[in-house]
């Protein structure tokens, strides 16, 4: 029985360096799967549901391309119209309905801290796919499957996260990942979109350095890992703030051209303008890859939590 059998997935904080890395090796193993060069029946008979109170395209496709790699079914919605929520339904009866028809749950929802409600009501695991400006645990762990891959280790990385660094969930729980496993972090963004202090104090605590700049350009000579983000208008409480930082950063040919030669550069995507298109043809590209990095490591979290051997 792995300590993964019938686990919920709602923060990366939960999760020990040893439960990364187990992660990580399995979603190495399911690269073939993923790709449709081998077949796998592991989760034959098991079902999923998605259930996406946000919209979504790359989250819920993939986990619904890893449930079906491994011979599972998903069944759900990709937004609430037209579902009983429409109605007045509660998340709470919401999510002890859907238990009776599905094996495991993956559940997005625009309120931080939902899917740790959400489990408090279900005997099945619960995988949060994103609440609000709060946790996606999964984004990070295919975000850290990705540096893995392409690095090869984390240790002494010197990883940049450039953005919104306020509301963006993903680089939240990147952070306090990648400071457990060892990098040097630095956090590239607008004055009024800093990173929040009690992330701040994680780095501090741990011992390691990081450092805080507002240009990229101060930085990018020292970045062996650039992590991009939108930043996102349907975050900002207040629409004047937004149009005030909106385009602040653009990745493009002139910025990288004092770039390490073996930079790569992340974006958990959709991206609008902060990554100029001819960046896409460069050796340092890799979000692409990112986005298809979903499919094993998704794959590798549900074999994990409902295979065999959990």
């Amino acid at each position: 029985m792995s300590s993964f059998g019938g686990r919920d997935v709602l923060s990366i904080r939960d999760f020990s360096p040893a439960d990364i890395q187990l992660v990580l090796r399995t979603a190495r193993k399911m690269v073939p799967i993923a790709i449709g060069e081998k077949r796998s029946r592991s989760l034959e008979g098991k079902i999923l549901s998605t259930l996406f109170y946000e919209p979504s395209t790359r989250t819920r496709l993939s986990f619904e391309s890893a449930m079906a790699r491994l011979g599972g079914r998903a069944l759900g919605f990709s937004s609430a119209e037209g579902t009983s929520v429409q109605k007045g339904e509660t998340l709470a009866d919401t999510i002890r309905m859907v238990e009776a028809y599905s094996d495991a749950i993956v559940l997005r929802h625009p309120h931080e801290g939902a899917a740790r409600l959400a489990a408090e009501f279900t005997e099945k695991p619960v995988i949060n796919a994103g609440d609000g400006a709060g946790q996606h645990p999964t984004q990070t762990l295919l975000d850290l499957y990705t540096i893995w891959d392409e690095k090869g280790s984390f240790e002494g990385q010197n990883v940049t996260l450039v953005g919104d660094l306020k509301y963006g969930r993903t680089v939240h729980s990147l952070a306090y990942a990648l400071v457990e496993l060892g990098t040097h972090l630095t956090f590239v963004s607008p004055p009024t979109l800093e990173m929040p202090p009690e992330i701040l104090e994680q780095v501090k605590e741990k011992g390691l350095s990081f450092r805080a700049a507002h240009r990229l350009e101060e930085v990018i000579r020292d970045t062996d890992v650039l992590y991009v983000t939108r930043i996102q208008k349907e975050r900002f409480p207040d629409p004047q703030e937004y149009e005030k930082v909106a385009g602040s950063y653009r990745v493009d040919m002139e910025v990288l051209r004092d770039a390490k030669r073996g930079l790569i550069i992340m974006h958990p995507l959709p991206r609008v303008t902060e990554i100029a298109p001819e960046v896409d043809r460069t050796k340092h590209a890799v979000y692409f890859k990112q986005a298809f990095n979903a499919v094993p490591v998704r794959m590798a979290l549900l074999d994990l939590i409902l295979g065999e051997g959990a």
